[in-house]
């Protein structure tokens, strides 16, 4: 039975780790195992020499998505990938992620979709444009992102950037902190 798995990768390596994958994947006959590889991001419109300028970012650094039917050489070929340090879960048993937590990952994002040439469900997310007025929120603060590929999910503010209007939360994912950079617009506070 196909279910997706969340791959730890080593963070910035996302696209080499899938290339490596895909290889792995034809050269041990096992595309009928692994469906799609899914490296989550969205775009945002940034601001670059008074330009708007559309920029891809990933949603989870450091983590990759697959589609796959868990036997043991489909296991082996994913965990014997250079680049990939394990499966989210068990390290003798990894943990299929709940169809509505990878809708909710997906629901809004530009996926990066491979393996199988299957087209990469899921629409582009619409451009953010900064909160006209500044808001007011301070580090250590907590907030809940409401808009985006990680809505729903609450975490700590690290970091605030008055100038672009956004601000960096630690959320968590699979069980480890992750900085997301979010608009002000993203999120409210938890009271």
């Amino acid at each position: 039975m196909f279910s997706w798995y969340a791959i730890n990768t080593y963070s910035g390596h996302e696209n080499k780790v899938k290339q490596n994958l895909e290889h792995r994947i034809v050269s041990m006959n096992q595309k009928t195992a692994i469906r799609r590889i899914v490296i989550p991001t969205e775009t945002v419109t940034e601001m670059k020499d008074n330009q708007k300028v559309e920029k891809e970012v990933r949603t989870m650094p450091g983590y990759l998505l697959v589609n796959m039917e868990l036997n043991e050489d489909s296991w082996g070929v994913v965990k014997g990938t250079p680049g990939v340090t394990g499966f989210v879960g068990s390290q003798t048993d990894p943990v299929p992620l709940a169809q509505s937590e990878i809708d909710r990952l997906l629901a809004n994002a530009n996926v990066q979709a491979a393996a199988s040439g299957t087209p990469a469900g899921g629409g582009g997310a619409a451009a953010r444009q900064a909160a006209p007025a500044p808001a007011q929120f301070s580090i250590g603060e907590t907030v809940k992102v409401v808009s985006g590929p990680l809505s729903d999910f609450s975490g700590e503010i690290a970091e605030i950037n008055e100038d672009a209007h956004k601000l960096k939360v630690l959320v968590s994912i699979f069980g480890r902190e992750t900085p997301v950079e979010v608009g002000y617009d993203q999120v409210k506070k938890v009271s």
